[in-house]
């Protein structure tokens, strides 16, 4: 079995554990190591060059080191004739959930308001809400978003709310599905976690107009993509105070040019799309457990749907 590496991170972290769970698997980087295209069995990915996948005729699948696979999609070239399988790992969706409270926590309990006070020496306490009146939005309810809800109602949030493409019937937390749904999950949320993936209906899903319908002082937290957010729209929202303050990690082009207004806006807090990073070890037993699966004659788990784009 000949598998194939295709990424710009390194491939160091990646050779135990592929030596552990596929020890009879040669592996290959693309770029450094010589071997026929006919060849290569399965390739892993992460934001593989254009049109490079279209190379491997005898490739049983394509797995994605990440759970985002819109760079894959983007690709006219992709082969559609073997599965494309997307990462679902309960260590990407622990560390995203992570990220997620520390920043719903960090709005809830107004610790930007006091970061501001600190740079102009400003003693000031203020009132503090309670966790079970605050209502947080949860704007894709897929494994990720629905970790990060779990994780909030243990910490006492008991009014959560998620909005998706289909409704999901989940405890404890209220469902909102469909585009004439969304109004009403965005009047109803003072902390907008935004979780949804790169597609054609969720690019640019955050405008002025959307941007508008969230309450006064909403704050916005975004782990999904970046497309999700016209930064034009958003900058004129934090600029006139109906958006309070976001927590960025993902942004339309990346990395974030140093001269991006977001740099130096006091009530923007970003960071380097650091939300959930693949761990090579966990991430490569999934991988296995589905190379066992294809090997048997089975479809692993997670196969992306192309019309859906995830």
């Amino acid at each position: 079995m000949n598998i194939l590496y295709i990424s710009d991170l390194p491939f160091d972290p990646w050779v135990k554990p592929l030596h552990r769970y596929l020890p009879d698997a040669d592996l290959f980087v693309w770029g450094n190591d010589d071997i026929d295209a006919a060849d290569v069995d399965y390739i892993l990915v992460w934001k593989p060059p254009r049109g490079v996948l279209k190379n491997f005729p005898n490739a049983k699948a394509i797995f994605n080191l990440g759970a985002g696979v819109d760079a894959l999609l983007q690709d006219p070239d992709l082969p559609t004739d073997i599965p494309i399988v997307r990462l679902v790992d309960p260590r990407l969706s622990s560390s995203m959930a992570e990220f997620i409270v520390y920043w719903v926590l960090h709005f809830h309990r107004g610790m930007h308001t006091y970061a501001q006070q600190q740079r102009t020496g400003d003693w000031t306490p203020h009132g503090q809400s309670h966790t079970e009146k605050r209502r947080v939005g949860i704007l894709g309810l897929g494994e990720l978003g629905q970790d990060a809800a779990h994780a909030l109602l243990m910490l006492g949030f008991e009014n959560i709310a998620g909005w998706s493409r289909s409704r999901k019937e989940l405890p404890s937390i209220e469902s909102f599905a469909g585009a004439g749904e969304l109004d009403d999950f965005l009047a109803r949320t003072e902390i907008l976690v935004c979780l949804l993936p790169n597609t054609q209906e969720t690019n640019g899903l955050l405008n002025a107009k959307t941007l508008a319908k969230l309450p006064e002082g909403a704050f916005i937290i975004n782990s999904g993509r970046g497309s999700l957010l016209d930064e034009d729209d958003l900058i004129a929202a934090l600029k006139a105070g109906h958006i309070k303050a976001v927590a960025l990690d993902v942004f339309q082009t990346e990395p974030l040019s140093s001269s991006h207004a977001f740099w130096k806006m006091e009530n923007v807090f970003v960071t380097p799309h650091i939300a959930s990073l693949t761990d090579a070890e966990s991430a490569t037993k999934i991988i296995g457990e589905g190379i066992e699966a294809i090997e048997d004659g089975d479809l692993p788990h997670n196969v992306v749907d192309l019309k859906k784009g995830y």
